[in-house]
C-alpha cells in the first residue's frame, strides 16, 4: 500500500478542540512527527508500535531544522507509512505546512491537509474577545511577529498595521513585543490602544494580561509573561469585562495531577479541565490481561451458574463483560445471576453493558458490600463469584465465606506499573511542581511513590477513600483530603471544596 502523509492541525492546546479527523488520522498513523506547540496528551492516541518523532520546532529552537523535517516526511511515506505530521493550531497558518506539502509534492509522495483551530482564533475567545463586533468595525487584520530567521530585517508593513482599522491580532510575537508595538506608535498608531495577551490559550495554564501599546511590554516583563501567545490590539477588548468566562472558573491556576491509568483517566482529566484546572496527566499504572487467561475464560463461560457475581472495580466490570460478549451473542446468556457493585462508578459501569444492579452499598468499599449482604442478603450455601484483579485483598472472599457463601475468585486483570511517559508529565511535575496529587486506589498510591519523584512543596494528596488514605498515610503523606463520596465525582468535590477559593 502506498505511503500518505496527512498536515493535521493539532489544535491551540485544548483537546476538544481537535477535529475528529485529526484525531482519526492520529489512531491510524505508523509514524508521528509532532512539534512543541501540539498538545502532548495527542500521543496518547497514536496505536501501539506507532513511531514517535518529536520535531521540536519553536521560534529560537529548532530540534529538527525545516529542511530535514521536509526530507524526514518524505522519507517516511516513501517508505510506504501512513504519517501524520501534527502542527500547533492550523498547519496553513504560519505554521509552514504550505512548504511541507510542497516538499510532499515536488517529491510526488501523497499528502492530504486537515485544517485546525489557530489560536489566532482560539486564544481569543477563551480570553473573552469577541474578534469581530459591529461597534468596532468591521475588518480583522492577523500577522505575524515572528519573521523567517533568513531574514536581515522585518518585511512587516508597521504604516499600513498602524492605520488599519478594526483589530489586529498577531501571532508570535512575544520575544519582539517591545519592537512590535513601539513600531506601531512611530508610525501613527495611538499609545493608548488597548493590547491584551493570552498565554497557552485554551488550556489550564492559560493567563491573559492587559494594558496599552504604551506599556504593554513593561508589563509583560514586569509579569514574566513568554511564549507562546496571542496578541490582541483595539478598543474591543474591552468586551472582556463583559464576556471573559475561561479564566474566572474555580480550578484556575491550580495544577493537579491525574495518576489514573491511561484508558480510566479521562473521566476525572474531563472535569477537572472543565473547572478550570491546569492537569498534568501521569499514568503510574496500566491495566494488563490476567497471567491465566484460560482460567479467567471459564469463569466468564461459567458465570450463568452462579447465584451473584460480586464487581469491586470498573476495571473488572469492563474485562468481564467485554470476553462475556465475545464468548456470548445473547445477554441472556448471563442467567440468573445477581450483580452487586462496589460503588456507583462500577454501578454505571456494568448499567453499560444494559445490566441491572441487584446491591449497592452505602459505604462505596469491600467492607460496605460485607455489610450489606450481611443486613439485607441471607448468602448461606449461595454460589458468588467475584471478579477481581491479581493481589487484590482477600477481605471479599474472606467476609463471604465468614457468612457461608461458596466463593470463586475470577481474576480478571493484573496491575503494574506504568514505564513510558509519552507527555513528558514527569519532567514536567519535577520542574513545576503542582498543588495537588489526586489517587483514586492504593495501587495509584503505591506506583506514584515507586517513581521516587520529590513531593511538590505545598502539594496536598487527594484519596478516592479510606482504604486509599491508609495506604497515603502509610507512604508518609501527612495531609491528605479523602473525598466524601468515594467516586470520581466525589474525588472532584473534595478538590473544588479544598482548592477552590484558595
Amino acid at each position: 500500500m502506498s505511503g500518505v502523509c496527512y498536515l493535521a492541525g493539532a489544535g491551540p492546546g485544548d483537546l476538544g478542540l481537535v477535529t475528529l479527523k485529526a484525531k482519526q488520522c492520529i489512531e491510524q498513523a505508523d509514524v508521528l512527527v509532532y512539534d512543541a506547540l501540539s498538545s502532548a496528551e495527542l500521543l496518547t492516541w497514536a496505536k501501539p508500535g506507532c513511531e514517535t518523532i518529536d520535531v521540536g520546532k519553536r521560534a529560537a529552537d529548532h530540534k529538527l531544522p525545516q529542511d530535514q523535517i521536509n526530507e524526514l516526511l518524505v522519507k517516511k511515506v516513501a517508505e510506504g507509512n501512513i504519517v501524520v505530521r501534527l502542527k500547533g493550531g492550523d498547519p496553513m497558518m504560519f505554521g509552514r505546512g504550505g512548504e511541507e506539502a510542497a516538499a510532499l509534492s515536488q517529491a510526488g509522495m501523497r499528502f492530504e491537509i486537515i485544517p485546525g483551530i489557530s489560536s489566532a482564533f482560539a486564544g481569543p475567545t477563551y480570553a473573552g474577545i469577541p474578534l469581530t463586533h459591529r461597534e468596532y468595525g468591521s475588518q480583522l487584520t492577523v500577522f505575524s511577529g515572528h519573521d523567517s530567521r533568513d531574514k536581515a530585517s522585518s518585511d512587516l508593513d508597521y504604516a499600513q498595521l498602524a492605520k488599519a482599522p478594526g483589530t489586529k491580532v498577531f501571532l508570535m510575537g512575544v520575544a519582539r513585543l517591545r519592537e512590535i508595538t513601539s513600531k506601531l506608535v512611530e508610525h501613527g498608531a495611538d499609545g493608548e490602544t488597548p493590547i491584551a495577551l493570552t498565554r497557552w490559550a485554551t488550556t489550564g495554564r492559560q493567563k491573559t494580561i492587559k494594558g496599552t501599546l504604551a506599556n504593554i511590554a513593561d508589563i509583560a516583563t514586569a509579569e514574566k509573561f513568554k511564549a507562546p501567545a496571542v496578541g490582541v490590539i483595539g478598543h474591543i477588548i474591552n468586551e472582556m469585562e463583559n464576556i471573559e468566562w475561561y479564566e474566572k472558573r474555580p480550578l484556575k491556576g491550580k495544577r493537579i495531577v491525574v495518576t489514573r491509568s491511561q484508558e480510566q483517566a479521562p473521566e476525572l482529566v474531563n472535569k477537572l479541565n472543565a473547572l478550570g484546572a491546569d492537569v498534568i496527566e501521569l499514568p503510574v499504572l496500566k491495566i494488563c490481561n490476567p497471567v491465566d487467561k484460560r482460567g479467567f475464560a471459564e469463569c466468564v463461560a461459567n458465570v450463568h451458574t452462579y447465584d451473584w457475581l460480586v464487581f469491586s472495580s470498573t476495571n473488572g466490570v469492563r474485562r468481564f463483560f467485554d470476553a462475556f460478549f465475545a464468548l456470548y451473542k445473547d445477554a441472556r446468556s448471563l442467567g440468573g445471576v445477581k450483580i452487586a457493585a462496589v460503588g456507583p462508578g462500577t454501578q454505571t459501569a456494568i448499567e453499560a453493558y444494559r445490566f441491572a444492579v441487584d446491591l449497592v452499598p452505602e459505604r462505596h468499599i469491600a467492607e460496605g458490600i460485607l455489610e450489606t449482604f450481611q443486613n439485607e442478603h441471607n448468602v448461606d450455601s449461595q454460589t458468588m463469584l467475584w471478579v477481581r484483579p491479581e493481589n487484590a485483598r482477600p477481605v471479599l472472599a474472606d467476609g463471604l465465606t465468614e457468612q457461608h457463601a461458596i466463593v470463586d475468585e475470577c481474576v480478571a486483570y493484573r496491575i503494574e506499573a506504568e514505564k513510558d511517559d509519552p507527555t513528558g508529565a514527569v519532567e514536567r511535575l519535577s520542574e513545576e511542581g503542582a498543588d495537588m496529587v489526586t489517587f483514586t486506589s492504593s495501587s495509584t498510591a503505591k506506583y506514584f511513590h515507586e517513581l521516587g519523584l520529590p513531593w511538590p512543596e505545598g502539594c496536598v494528596a487527594a484519596s478516592i477513600g479510606p482504604i486509599t488514605t491508609a495506604k497515603l498515610k502509610e507512604l508518609g503523606r501527612k495531609e491528605v483530603v479523602e473525598a466524601k463520596n468515594h467516586n470520581i465525582e466525589g474525588v472532584v468535590a473534595s478538590i473544588v471544596e479544598h482548592l477552590g477559593d484558595c
